[in-house]
């Protein structure tokens, strides 16, 4: 049976907040993946220490492809770790869309990366979409 406030949220067409549906406590089985699947968190942090020495703290919360807010720590971006459904459509999703930009980006006059270069960027993504629709 639903928790009285997911009825409540969902028929004023809003997802629960965290804790309305057992996610914040543990209950929550799934591994999802956050909502900015293409914004590599650990490769910007990398960035950030190794030119400035400086890293910021990671989120103890986020949103995820499913509209739910989870710790940081129940998200992943490996396709094979994601267990949610709607975050794995969504992971693909996202990375299908990223491959189409970085290849119309790449094929721009006057872009800062080559043909090559934006075509296996755009494969890697596409990677990552099979393998976010591959299943668990």
């Amino acid at each position: 049976m639903a928790h009285p406030g997911q009825l409540i949220t969902a028929a004023m067409g809003r997802r629960p907040a965290a804790g309305q549906d057992g996610c914040m406590d543990g209950a929550d089985p799934h591994i999802h993946v956050d909502r900015r699947v293409s914004q590599y968190d650990a490769r910007v942090r990398d960035l950030l220490a190794g030119t400035f020495g400086l890293v910021g703290d990671l989120p103890e919360t986020v949103t995820t492809g499913c509209g739910l807010r989870v710790p940081y720590a129940m998200t992943s971006a490996r396709p094979e770790s994601v267990t949610c459904p709607a975050c794995r459509e969504h992971g693909h999703d996202q990375h299908l869309r990223l491959a189409e930009q970085i290849e119309r980006l790449g094929a721009m006059p006057g872009a800062v990366v080559t043909g090559a270069e934006a075509g296996r960027a755009a494969e890697h993504h596409r990677d990552l979409a099979r393998r976010f629709a591959g299943g668990g």
